[in-house]
């Protein structure tokens, strides 16, 4: 789930990065994708990804749009290699409109409870979740990752 930026440390290299996302033009614009391909997740769930295909997956503030969230954790769990990471981090910030209602209703612990319980249900093992800003100054940041 990316757009223009994808929120990855500038000094890290990486073998290729796949971005998935809604706009073509801003995935176009997104120097640090490898690839790319637009996808609505809440139309089509399914990743055009090959089984145990990546190293990590990564879901940047987009968690809060999903309709179908444990049909696309179970996915991105398909195209993990075993043991790999999927960290879905999160703010308090989102756009109400495009928001599902169970993520308006609750507050940054019950979203972290929330993304736990998505992992789960979907499969990965080892969850734990972190504050990376605890929003003093800036937007509060919240990490949680499962393990495939």
């Amino acid at each position: 789930m990316s757009s223009w930026v994808s929120h990855l440390p500038p000094e890290t290299v990486f073998a290729e990065v796949i971005g998935q996302g809604m706009n073509a033009e801003e995935l176009g614009a997104n120097r640090r994708l490898s690839r790319s391909f637009v996808q609505d997740l809440n139309r089509s769930p399914t990743l055009p990804l090959a089984t145990e295909s990546c190293d990590a997956a990564l879901c940047c503030v987009g968690v809060q749009y999903l309709q179908r969230p444990l049909e696309v954790f179970a996915e991105v769990l398909r195209v993990l290699r075993p043991g790999a990471p999927f960290t879905v981090s999160f703010s308090d910030r989102c756009f109400p409109s495009k928001a599902v209602s169970i993520w308006r209703s609750l507050d940054d612990v019950g979203h972290a409870s929330l993304v736990h319980l998505y992992l789960q249900r979907a499969g990965f093992q080892e969850i734990r979740g972190e504050v990376l800003r605890d929003g003093a100054g800036s937007d509060p940041l919240i990490a949680v990752t499962g393990l495939r």
